[in-house]
């Protein structure tokens, strides 16, 4: 269950783990794949889910976008792990370092529309208006595909992996 699990910060080493872990996602284009230089250099973001051995069977990460504006990302779980609520308490956990961060929206991008609907996160329709347009300006010069992804900007539509725009107001 999951109160075998515990949740911590991801460390350097963890990433070998996360990698193995993401693997079959990405092969299914449920995940986008990283490269490792990216996924390293992303590891304060992340957070783990461990079991009692200290093997990481979930990751996922929160990534500011802006001043009260994150993204959940790379959110996954071990198959072994699933539906035994490891997801819901990283979930959880991920907001928490939200809230920490100063963030009261979080963004993610999912084909998971019930979990994350479960969890509050709404779906966000084509044109809507997230931001104010002084905000939509400066996010426009990011050069992260993740801001793009959040914009709805056309060169990344359709979105990267047919997957659904959500928003949580926290």
């Amino acid at each position: 269950m999951a109160e075998e699990i515990g949740i911590r910060p991801a460390r350097t080493a963890d990433v070998p783990r996360i990698v193995e872990l993401m693997a079959p996602l990405v092969e299914r284009r449920i995940l986008l794949g990283k490269d490792l230089v990216v996924l390293y250099g992303s590891v304060p973001e992340f957070l783990v889910a461990v079991d009692a051995e200290d093997r990481v069977v979930g990751y996922g990460a929160v990534h500011v976008m802006w001043e009260q504006l994150g993204e959940v990302r790379t959110l996954g779980v071990a198959e072994e792990w699933l539906g035994r609520g490891v997801g819901h308490r990283l979930l959880a956990a991920l907001e928490d370092r939200a809230r920490e961060l100063g963030l009261t929206q979080l963004f993610c991008l999912t084909f998971e529309v019930d979990f994350f609907g479960r969890h509050g996160f709404d779906a966000v329709s084509e044109n809507a208006e997230l931001v104010a347009a002084d905000v939509y300006a400066e996010l426009l010069r990011s050069t992260d595909e993740g801001v793009a992804e959040f914009l709805d900007l056309a060169r990344v539509k359709p979105n990267t992996l047919g997957n659904t725009r959500m928003l949580k107001r926290l």
